[in-house]
Formats: C-alpha cells, sequence, structure tokens
C-alpha cells in the first residue's frame, strides 16, 4: 500500500516539477550556475572556464548534467614483428579483431552554485573502458567573486580566478578539445592525440585574465592522487599558461596560448597516462593476450616520464567564419627511476575543421598528427604517424553523430616489438549526448 502510494506522488510531483523547470527556455535542468562550460554544442570553443558570466546569482542551486557516448569500430591492424615466443604463445602476434560496438561510456556532472561567483564541480565516470566502475574523476571550487563585500577584495577578483581542489590539470590547449570519456562533444574527431597530454592533480591554480590577455600559474601535489607515503620520492609540479585570445571581429578570433608543466621527483607522475578512461580506438596493435580493460590504451604512446618530467607546448588556433584551425607544438623530456639520463618526445598536430549550415550543425574536418622520441629499452628514434578525416551533425544542441577514417602507422621499431612496421586504419562511428 505504501509502495503503491510512494508511486502515485511521484507520478504527481514530478510531471508538475519537471514542467516548471522546463519554463526555462525549454532546459529541463537548466539550474543558474555561473563561470561554467556548457555540456552541449555551446561549450564548443570555449577553453578556460569565462570569466564574464551575466548569469544572475539567485542563491545556492543544484545542477545535474551527464554525457554519453557509443562508438561502432571497424579497425583493422597488422605488424612485421618477428616472433616472440612466451609460455608457447607469440606475444608479437596481433589479437583478432573485427566490426562490432564498443562499450558505452558516460559522465555524470555534478555543480552546485555556493554564492555569487563561487562553485564547486564534481566528475564521475560511471563506465569506462579502463575502470568499468563508477570513478570519481575531480572534484574542486572555483572562485570567480570574493566571499567577503570589499571593495579591495571585489576590485581584484575581478580578473582573478581561484580553482583549488583535484581538477584536470591546465596544461596546453588539446585538453579542452580531447574527449573525456563519456563527454565526446567537443572533439571534431573520435580519437584524442597520439601523446594525449592530460591528468589529474591536487593543488590549485591563479588565472589573471584582463581584455585578450592570460595567465595562469599553478601548484599540484605532482600525481594524480594524493599521498604522504615515500616523501623522498615525491615533488610538486609547477604549471604556468600565458596566452592571448581576442575576437578581433564579427567573423575572426585568434587564440594562442604557450603552456608549462615541470615535475622534478615524483613516485607515479602521470601527465601522459593519466587518462583513466582510456582510448577510443579499441586492442589495435595488441597482442593475443590483450583484454579491453588492462590494454585500455591501445593506439597511443605513453613516453613512460613517471619519475620526472618538463613539457611545453604551443597552441594557436584561429577561427574565420566557419573556418576553424588549431595547432599543437609540444617537447616533453623526462624519465623514470630506473634510467639515468631523460629522453625526449616531441609531438605535433593539426586541426582544419570547417563548420556550416544553421548554426553550424554540421562540419568537416581533418588533422595530421605525429610524435617521435625515444623509448625505454629502444635504442633508436621511433615515430608514429596518424591521419584522421571525417566529420559530424548536431542533431540537436546536446545530440552528436560524427565518423571518422584513421590511419596510424608504426615507423623505427625494432622488429621485435610488436609495432615493427605496424598499421591500423579504418572507421569510426560515434554517438554523443550531453546535457
Amino acid at each position: 500500500m505504501k509502495r503503491r502510494l510512494a508511486l502515485a506522488l511521484t507520478a504527481l510531483v514530478l510531471p508538475a516539477t519537471a514542467s516548471r523547470l522546463a519554463a526555462q527556455d525549454g532546459s529541463v535542468l537548466r539550474a543558474p550556475i555561473q563561470h561554467i562550460r556548457p555540456a552541449d554544442q555551446s561549450g564548443i570553443n570555449v577553453f578556460e572556464s569565462p570569466k564574464t558570466d551575466s548569469t544572475p546569482f539567485n542563491g545556492l542551486a543544484l545542477s545535474v548534467g551527464a554525457a554519453f557516448t557509443q562508438q561502432f569500430q571497424g579497425l583493422k591492424h597488422a605488424n612485421a614483428a618477428s616472433p616472440n615466443m612466451v609460455d608457447g604463445k607469440d606475444a608479437n602476434k596481433l589479437i583478432d579483431i573485427g566490426k562490432g560496438f564498443n562499450n558505452a561510456t558516460a559522465n555524470l556532472m555534478l555543480n552546485a552554485q555556493l554564492a555569487k561567483g563561487i562553485r564547486v564541480q564534481l566528475t564521475s565516470y560511471l563506465s569506462a573502458r579502463h575502470h568499468q566502475e563508477t570513478w570519481v574523476k575531480d572534484g574542486y571550487l572555483l572562485v570567480d567573486a570574493s566571499p567577503l563585500d570589499v571593495k579591495v577584495l571585489n576590485d581584484i577578483m575581478k580578473v582573478v580566478t581561484l580553482k583549488v581542489g583535484h581538477f584536470e590539470i591546465n596544461y596546453g590547449d588539446q585538453h579542452f578539445r580531447r574527449s573525456d570519456n563519456g563527454n565526446a562533444m567537443y572533439n571534431p574527431f573520435v580519437g584524442n592525440l597520439i601523446m594525449d597530454a592530460f591528468t589529474t592533480e591536487v593543488g590549485g591554480e591563479v588565472y589573471v585574465r584582463t581584455g585578450p590577455f592570460l595567465a595562469m600559474g599553478g601548484i599540484t601535489g605532482g600525481e594524480v592522487r594524493g599521498s604522504v607515503q615515500n616523501p623522498s620520492k615525491r615533488g610538486p609540479s609547477y604549471l604556468a599558461k600565458l596566452g592571448f585570445d581576442k575576437q578581433m571581429d564579427p567573423a575572426l578570433r585568434v587564440r594562442l596560448t604557450g603552456s608549462l608543466y615541470k615535475n622534478g621527483k615524483s613516485n607515479s607522475n602521470t601527465l601522459y597516462s593519466g587518462d583513466r578512461a582510456g582510448s577510443r580506438y579499441y586492442d589495435v596493435m595488441e597482442n593475443i593476450t590483450s583484454t579491453e580493460t588492462a590494454q585500455a590504451w591501445s593506439g597511443e604512446i605513453q613516453p613512460g616520464f613517471k619519475n620526472k618530467v618538463t613539457a611545453m607546448v604551443l597552441n594557436p588556433f584561429i577561427k574565420y567564419h566557419g573556418l576553424e584551425l588549431f595547432g599543437n607544438i609540444e617537447r616533453a623530456k623526462g624519465r623514470a627511476s630506473t634510467e639515468a639520463a631523460d629522453r625526449t618526445w616531441h609531438q605535433y598536430a593539426g586541426d582544419a575543421v570547417y563548420r556550416f549550415g544553421p548554426s553550424e550543425k554540421f562540419y568537416v574536418g581533418g588533422r595530421y598528427n605525429t610524435a617521435n622520441g625515444w623509448l625505454a629499452g629502444i635504442t633508436d628514434e621511433v615515430r608514429v604517424n596518424r591521419v584522421q578525416a571525417g566529420g559530424g551533425w548536431f542533431v540537436t544542441r546536446n545530440v552528436l553523430a560524427k565518423a571518422e577514417y584513421v590511419d596510424q602507422r608504426y615507423k623505427d621499431f625494432p622488429v621485435t616489438d610488436i609495432r615493427h612496421d605496424g598499421r591500423f586504419h579504418g572507421f569510426m562511428v560515434e554517438g554523443v549526448v550531453g546535457f
């Protein structure tokens, strides 16, 4: 009886609540959250959370958002590595892959407006390739206004932003365009870069923004999780970013940023291995013992800078009418504790995307990405090249359908390495929902 009564009350209350919420611009969950990047199409080409914001503060507010993706994969791969027999099995034999659906991935985003210009964000991976259980990605406080109504503090906060907690560090601009597990709305392609610079760390960042100029400095614990153990092996990471971003006229926007990340001592640094979601290209260039979870980063290069890393990246961005050009010019140097000398990697990537139609709901684009450097245990320099080409259609501002053709080739890997003369290529189709 009680259960039937509860269901009846729910049936009465939820439609009424939904209708009140839906009255705001037709959106079901449109809480007045300030200084936030939208999770739908309008969040494209938004980099740092916006400093200027006309959203009114009407008291404590909670916003619930989510993002989902699903891919259909049609890739094939091949190599020319010599056999490497381990326990009677050839460890250099590629696993057999075919066409099919990958597991869906999903993110849950919670945002709370605590005070004027002050909000907290929590993002969780509900399902990911590497972590199929729920996994918290980040949680942090963003402060864009003074909690005290003091003139000098109010004036300072007109140009200053504070970010404190466990968050996605602001190294480079590519991390604003990449697919983040279920959130793939901002990426015009399906895959991320070959060397995927993305991680979350515990610490703080301070931003100063005035006019078109941006400056950021930050310090973190240097690892993906907080720890007080092994203090002799751990040290902070330092971050810096300088940039210029201006809408020159109604048709032309120009942005240029340079970023630095430096960690001199870490027990387990993850700048190039911090994505706990995994690659979009399932099982490519993996051997016959591969599993989707354990070999979650197939198709990527992780340089192995586990204990020391210094990385710099330059990111130019131009949007003229519907044409977007984005570049990634990157150099990283570091090593693991077992190595006597640093190794260096360079990465270059260029995107060209053309958006057209009403509200730019259609687009086509291409990307060239190359990375070269030295891996531990391999004497000579190796190189990986990738070409991506595709397009997309925003069915609504919350629903995106996209497809790409990808061709990735491995150069100069030794014949004993599974990636020797390796190649994977084919098509990917992806559906994305974000709100």
